[in-house]
């Protein structure tokens, strides 16, 4: 017979630390870079932008298309990076707490 208020205080318990984690995301940051590093972003686990630095050589009228593309790319890579870190941090926030099921990939479940 399945103890449904144990199972029912699991979930409650892992609603807890998702929230947690969830709440830690903002300071997680992450960065990225492109053009050997002329452009740098760094986002947060809430795929928020919090800084972006621009190399002072490419800041000229006639480079106006290449560092479009550079910012996009290094924008891109921070989110990235930092998709990856909170992935990581949530996954370690329910460790332990589901049943490892595979093919089954329940993160998305508690507002993740």
């Amino acid at each position: 017979m399945i103890d449904m208020m144990g199972m029912m205080g699991k979930v409650k318990e892992m609603q807890a630390k998702m929230k947690e984690a969830q709440d830690r995301l903002e300071d997680i940051t992450a960065e990225g870079e492109s053009g050997a590093g002329m452009v740098k972003a760094t986002a947060n686990g809430k795929k928020q932008l919090l800084t972006l630095e621009i190399d002072d050589e490419l800041i000229k009228p006639e480079d106006a298309g290449m560092l479009k593309d550079l910012i996009v790319a290094a924008v891109n890579k921070a989110m990235s990076n930092a998709e990856e870190a909170a992935q990581k941090e949530m996954s370690k926030a329910t460790e332990g707490m589901l049943p490892n099921i595979p093919g089954m990939d329940l993160g998305g479940m508690f507002g993740k």
